[in-house]
């Protein structure tokens, strides 16, 4: 009975550790009061890297894609490291007019995040925003903004 209770922890235990290596790194989204960053209260928007072992060795960059006035715009967003390890906030350095995409990537060692984070007059679209395990490819950028100038969610 002792060996059954020892083999049945150790594929517990091996199972709980594949199910945490196999998620792997990516991106939280959340609000600026997330932050917990005075600093950041009025940043777009703010996200969280998980997944990565050592979160002060994350790189990340972002840019927004946007449409204004029936032109497509490409900026370099700004990503600002806050004070806790692995938690960064975005501010809004893109025109308030016209539909806005922003589009994260990071890396943690050979591991690569990307995301698609929409976001409007009213702040941006978490429930419309799209996380992938590799950097979003330009047709998903493409999709992204049609969806917003439809009038759509992504």
């Amino acid at each position: 009975m002792l060996r059954l209770g020892i083999v049945l922890l150790a594929i517990t235990t091996l199972g709980v550790a594949t199910l945490a290596w196999s998620q792997g790194f990516t991106f939280t989204l959340g609000s600026p009061v997330a932050a917990q960053d005075f600093q950041f209260k009025s940043a777009a928007f703010v996200f969280r890297t998980e997944g990565c072992p050592e979160p002060d060795k994350v790189q990340v960059s972002s840019t927004a894609e946007g449409l204004v006035s029936g032109e497509r715009r490409s900026l370099t967003a700004k990503v600002m490291p806050t004070s806790k390890a692995g938690v960064f906030a975005i501010p809004q350095t893109w025109p308030a007019e016209g539909k806005w995409v922003v589009i994260l990537k990071g890396a943690c060692g050979s591991q690569t995040a990307g995301a698609l984070v929409p976001v409007g007059p009213r702040g941006f679209q978490r429930e419309a925003a799209k996380l992938f395990p590799r950097p979003a490819t330009s047709g998903e950028i493409d999709a992204a903004l049609k969806a917003l100038t439809e009038g759509g969610k992504q």
